[in-house]
């Protein structure tokens, strides 16, 4: 069980997903729902930077010159 959600709840989720953006999509969606995970997972695991007034940024280890 994920979350309270169970096998049953899944597969009808799954079928609806299917009937609605059909077969031909699952890959495109699976994979932008991948990326969108793994962007989320590292913004909340890289520490915020500083920026020269002081207020917190995040990005990249590469300043402005």
């Amino acid at each position: 069980m994920i979350g309270g959600i169970g096998m049953p709840e899944l597969i009808i989720i799954l079928v609806i997903v299917l009937i609605i953006f059909g077969a031909g999509k699952l890959p495109e969606i699976g994979s932008g729902l991948g990326k969108g995970i793994k962007n989320f997972k590292k913004a909340t695991h890289e520490p915020l930077e500083t920026g020269e007034d002081g207020e917190k940024i995040e990005g990249n280890s590469t300043k402005p010159q």
